[in-house]
């Protein structure tokens, strides 16, 4: 098969960011199929430019998988209408790359954005190949949550769009339990619908590691470390985090540690200094490779987001990775995510935008350090057995294969892949 995947955010492993879909298309690479992407030439956390050539840049990664890079402007931090206005520019420009990429078996689109989605859909029209649509966020009932949409109009027009391609889609394909029901709740066939939760490549961490060359970089030797990992918009509350340390400053062995960027970076940062804390480092992003050090210099990792109800629905792909360390997890996120945490006992449930309480569950973890030992165990033990990165690239593989080997087959024909983790 030739697959084609339009992906502004797709990061590989030398990258800042989730990459879910690089090992996606590492595994079918590695089966003989050639996988096409076509991203952003500037990182969706740092807004910094991932080539230095204006102009598209190609490449090949060792494990076969093929980058395209059309340029795009490094507007995803200034706001978000400028943010809205690169995701488009980017859509225009990979619709134009990926008309000349040769023949393709499948396209895939991913959502968010919804533009690079639409791109993703005219591409197969041309080519008449099936569409496989991804559903990655919730995003336009999240955007009404969090006040950044506003205008009915354009409410209207987005979910008219969003329709659309859903009903255009072969196939369409969710990383968290709570969005198939709820596709399927708004008329969605269920058959239509395959889970391919996100989880993580168990291989990449080490959970008896120690973290020790991060320790010294960042002067944490005999600290107990609190770890973000992970982007730092608006969404993320990574605010509590830094009101958390302030809780904590009396405890001269806790030190807290946020490795990322985002739009919200300035803002944390600014937060940090007008509180005079000293318990609290921010680190640049780093690339996924680096990140099991990270969390391998951690005693307990932290997950947060802004308390609004859309964000119950999320498997946010850090806790996976936490899971993998082998590390306790102070979670102040609801939903699905805590259902997976608490069924694995790897964790203490937090309730979300409580800084007082997530303060507490890292004191207690720091008290109790069999507990926290306990917890880590059990969270990899957990994410093995259920969210492991092979089986879940198996998944999409043959789904690939089953929406190309049927060309004639309806959407409806198409068969639903096993879930895995919570959602059985």
């Amino acid at each position: 098969m030739r697959v084609l995947l339009i992906h502004h955010a797709f990061a590989s492993l030398n990258e800042g960011g989730g990459t879910r879909h690089y090992e996606l298309a590492r595994y079918c690479a590695q089966k003989g199929h050639e996988f096409i992407v076509v991203a952003s030439d500037v990182s969706h956390l740092s807004g910094e430019r991932l080539v230095t050539e204006r102009g598209l840049s190609a490449e090949r990664d060792s494990d076969g998988v093929r980058i395209l890079r059309p340029h795009t402007p490094r507007t995803v931090h200034r706001s978000f209408v400028w943010r809205a206005l690169s995701l488009m520019i980017h859509a225009a420009t990979s619709f134009r790359v990926a008309l000349g990429v040769g023949p393709i078996d499948v396209v895939m689109g991913t959502s968010p954005s919804i533009f690079q989605a639409t791109s993703a859909w005219l591409i197969s029209a041309l080519r008449r190949c099936p569409f496989l649509l991804e559903i990655r966020d919730l995003w336009i009932d999240m955007g009404i949550e969090l006040g950044v949409l506003r205008n009915r109009a354009l409410i209207a027009a987005l979910r008219a769009l969003d329709r659309f391609l859903c009903r255009r889609a072969r196939h369409i394909v969710v990383n968290s339990p709570a969005y198939r029901d709820y596709l399927i709740a708004r008329g969605i066939p269920a058959d239509k619908v395959t889970l391919i939760a996100n989880g993580t490549d168990v291989t990449m961490f080490d959970p008896d590691a120690r973290g020790e060359a991060i320790r010294q970089e960042f002067g944490l030797q005999g600290k107990f470390v609190a770890i973000y990992a992970g982007a730092l918009g608006p969404a993320n509350d990574v605010s509590i985090i830094v009101r958390a340390a302030a809780r904590l400053q009396h405890h001269g062995d806790i030190h807290f540690l946020i490795v990322g960027d985002g739009m919200e970076r300035a803002s944390v940062e600014r937060l940090a200094d007008e509180l005079h804390l000293r318990n609290v480092t921010f680190a640049d992003v780093r690339p996924k490779r680096e990140i099991p050090s990270f969390l391998a210099a951690s005693d307990v990792c932290l997950a947060t987001l802004r308390d609004i109800p859309m964000y119950r629905t999320t498997y946010p792909q850090k806790v996976f990775d936490y899971m993998a360390a082998g590390r306790p997890i102070a979670l102040a996120i609801g939903g699905v995510i805590q259902d997976v945490v608490d069924a694995a006992g790897c964790g203490i449930d937090v309730p979300m935008g409580d800084d007082a309480a997530l303060a507490e569950a890292v004191s207690t973890l720091y008290r109790d350090p069999e507990r926290a030992r306990a917890m880590g165990r059990a969270g990899r033990t957990h994410v093995a057995e259920h969210f492991d990165r092979s089986r879940q690239a198996q998944q999409f593989l043959e789904l690939l294969e089953r929406l190309v080997g049927t060309p004639a087959a309806t959407a409806q024909d198409v068969p639903t892949a096993q879930p895995t983790g919570a959602a059985e």
